[in-house]
């Protein structure tokens, strides 16, 4: 089990929302999703429904702990150029295992489409596709994704930067609560409301403060901050609930529950195991201290084994059976599989891609 730095609360929700995610994405795509249906309606429907808001916990997370990296910029004063290192240093963190799992989905796709005849596989990549994704621009240029999580990669990157840009801009903390609380209230009643914005880091960043107002109302060193961002936190919440009367967005809900979470256990670390406690607790806990520093190259490379396996499913004729359980047992087998790709892309890959630093 990992001890430094090792917090319970943050891995288990990463290692929760990379799950829910990858079996979303199982519950949408292929000829094994419509098969499984037959056997587990219920469940199907709610991860196809309901298994999306999976990235208001992404997002929340990530904006707690990109405020947890930044804040400690932002406290040295740190300059335009500083900041300009900072982001490409972000850019570097994400890049190298997101291009391998790229590359690795394009020769899936390239499998897949003699045997799946589906949307979902996508037509040939082109250069300048792949060239936009290099950068992120994919969404901004109405490009089609590559790979399922692409555009959360892309969108991650906006939020960083702009909150490292919003905290050396303003000159008080004070007033960056203030802003990015007006910001949040914006993004969650009105942009994130509409798709044209889906592209841009305002259509999420109401999630993203969320997590950043719970960092700092928690962890920061002055507690007057602290005070003035429970302030923001309860009133955002509060918005959210009046907001209701109009519609209801359970993803504001969950972003908002999922803040206050972090709020009150965002620092816990491990519970320590007594010599009472069951072997299924203790392995359990090591699990999940394996699988978060991983769950970002799961959440990744599980898009291209999605791929795979409906092609494997049409290919060997096992889709003419109607099988729901064979269908069943495929997700299964993309869930290990992208674990254990997960395991080597990380190891291989975006670990020694941290050394990558201006």
């Amino acid at each position: 089990m990992r001890q430094v730095q090792a917090l319970f609360l943050i891995d288990l929700l990463k290692v929760f929302a990379a799950l829910l995610i990858i079996l979303h994405h199982l519950s949408n795509y292929g000829q094994i999703a419509v098969d499984a249906r037959s056997v587990l309606p219920g469940l199907m429907a709610w991860l196809f429904e309901y298994g999306r808001y999976a990235v208001q916990i992404f997002l929340v997370m990530a904006g707690y702990l990109a405020a947890q990296s930044l804040t400690k910029f932002a406290n040295e004063k740190f300059s335009a150029h500083a900041l300009l290192r900072v982001i490409i240093n972000r850019y570097f963190r994400l890049f190298a295992p997101y291009i391998a799992a790229l590359l690795f989905t394009i020769a899936c796709a390239y499998i897949a489409r003699f045997w799946v005849n589906d949307e979902f596989v996508g037509e040939q990549e082109t250069p300048s596709q792949f060239l936009a994704h290099l950068f992120f621009l994919q969404g901004i240029l109405g490009l089609d994704s590559i790979s399922a999580g692409a555009w959360y990669v892309a969108i991650d990157w906006q939020l960083y930067s702009i909150l490292g840009v919003l905290l050396i801009t303003f000159s008080s903390y004070q007033a960056f609560i203030w802003f990015i609380g007006i910001l949040a209230v914006s993004s969650l009643l009105y942009f994130n409301r509409s798709s044209q914005y889906e592209a841009y880091f305002i259509y999420f960043i109401g999630s993203y403060s969320l997590g950043v107002l719970a960092y700092l109302a928690k962890n920061f060193a002055d507690q007057k901050i602290q005070n003035l961002a429970k302030f923001a936190l309860i009133a955002i919440g509060v918005i959210i609930a009046i907001s209701t009367l109009h519609q209801v967005w359970l993803r504001n809900f969950l972003a908002w529950f999922v803040a206050l979470l972090l709020l009150v256990w965002g620092n816990a670390s491990y519970p320590s195991l007594g010599p009472a406690s069951s072997k299924v607790a203790a392995c359990l806990l090591r699990w999940i201290a394996w699988a978060s520093p991983r769950s970002y190259c799961a959440f990744l490379i599980h898009f291209a084994f999605i791929l795979l396996a409906n092609t494997l499913y049409i290919a060997l004729g096992i889709h003419t059976h109607e099988s729901g359980l064979i269908a069943i047992g495929l997700m299964l087998g993309v869930v290990v599989c992208s674990t254990v790709a997960a395991n080597y892309l990380y190891r291989w890959v975006e670990v020694p891609s941290a050394k990558l630093k201006l």
